[in-house]
């Protein structure tokens, strides 16, 4: 599974991991997450992230 990364900071989504602290539970593909997931450090939207 391929991870993104937010370019305002640098956060790195990695699909093994998920997002926890937001119900994302590993193993969610990146392009599952929900569309109003956003960046648990800066809160950018999905939109702007890019595969790393």
């Amino acid at each position: 599974m391929e991870k993104y990364i937010c370019p305002l900071c640098g956060y790195v989504y990695d699909p093994v991991s998920g997002d926890p602290d937001e119900g994302i539970s590993a193993g969610t593909p990146f392009e599952e997450l929900p569309e109003n997931w956003s960046c648990p450090i800066c809160g950018a939207s999905k939109d702007v992230f890019f595969k790393q």
